[in-house]
């Protein structure tokens, strides 16, 4: 057995450290969910928080999201496929978008909808995933300001996500004047730049995020605390909102070498034997978790007297040294997470999901 444990307070102590920093500066901000893998009971625990706007990147999600309060705001934060966009502008009231194509689709299935459907426009700015080539943007907007029953509200970026690429005031002052090119252009009002995410979050709290940019879109700092350019917790915020709870299944002494002819296993892997533990033997903890759930890579050991030795499909196995007597068949070993792994562990149905 094995289960994941959301922490409430913690939750919303980060929240609470979240929303102050973006008053204070001005910023509207929105939370991004989709870590959660569409968990109502979990969608239900952010909503509580007081948000007003959630953001999603699987239409289900925001269709959930929408059946909990129905007055969030929600955004799909990828551009659309066009096989669900009359979803898309059922239960998304915002989507960022890249093309042309699709922006069209959606000007008339809002029109069917009687919907006014509010657009953010992606730029590339560097980390080359969506967005539209800035060279090609001025053409872009003059062929979309105009569609019925779409509103672009904003320029936005993506930074970190793919080659990571990290968020700079260069870039952002960038970002912010192709909203004030656009406007001055087509005498429009552009409200938002949406140039924010967890990454961009250290250049707030050293004043240096342009003025311009005053939106974001934030996941990992709520659920982790986390730093991106530093690699630590931010000050003042908890890492430790998840915990993962992993059952011992076997312990029992065993050789730290494998006997007989070593082949490549299951992961593609071919076991490295270090000479010096010939002979040697420890006490090894199995827990009933494995690949099926999450890449070991992608867990943190809190336990200073274990090391994840290695895993299968479905079985984790520890290294316990010689600390037996600390542990017995029953006893729950318990991990925080990094993100990917916590996005493994929430879109597994094998593990239970609660709250403290």
């Amino acid at each position: 057995m094995a289960y994941l444990k959301l922490y409430r307070d913690k939750l919303r102590d980060n929240y609470n450290y979240l929303d102050k920093l973006f008053k204070k500066n001005g910023i509207k901000w929105g939370i991004t969910t989709k870590l959660l893998c569409g968990h109502e009971p979990y969608l239900k625990e952010v909503a509580d928080l007081g948000v007003k706007e959630m953001h999603d990147s699987r239409i289900s999600n925001l269709e959930k999201i929408k059946n909990i309060d129905p007055e969030t705001l929600t955004i799909y934060i990828k551009p659309p496929p066009k096989d669900i966009i009359e979803s898309v502008v059922r239960y998304a009231d915002v989507s960022l978008n890249t093309e042309l194509s699709t922006l069209h689709a959606l000007s008339e299935e809002a029109e069917r909808q009687d919907k006014i459907h509010k657009v953010i426009v992606m730029i590339e700015m560097g980390d080359l995933r969506e967005g539209v080539v800035r060279e090609d943007l001025i053409d872009f907007y003059e062929k979309i300001f105009k569609l019925p029953n779409v509103e672009v509200i904003g320029l936005g970026t993506n930074l970190n996500c793919m080659h990571g690429v990290m968020p700079d005031e260069d870039k952002l002052i960038q970002l912010s004047l192709y909203k004030q090119i656009l406007e001055l252009r087509f005498d429009v009002d552009i409200p938002l730049v949406s140039g924010g995410t967890t990454v961009t979050i250290p250049l707030v709290l050293k004043n240096r995020l342009p003025k311009g940019v005053n939106h974001f879109r934030v996941g990992e700092a709520l659920f982790f605390g986390k730093n991106l350019f530093t690699g630590g917790t931010i000050s003042g915020m908890h890492e430790g909102v998840f915990e993962l709870y992993t059952q011992i299944i076997e312990i029992s002494e065993k050789p730290k070498v494998p006997s007989g002819e070593l082949g490549v296993n299951p992961q593609g892997q071919k076991y490295d034997i270090d000479e010096e533990d010939y002979g040697e033997t420890s006490y090894r903890a199995i827990l009933d978790i494995g690949y099926l759930d999450i890449d070991p890579e992608h867990l943190i050991n809190v336990h200073d007297d274990i090391k994840v030795a290695d895993a299968s499909s479905d079985m984790l196995v520890l290294d316990v040294g010689d600390n037996s007597n600390d542990y017995e068949v029953g006893d729950f070993i318990r991990f925080r997470l990094k993100y990917m792994g916590a996005l493994g562990i929430m879109n597994s149905d094998y593990i239970d999901k609660i709250v403290e």
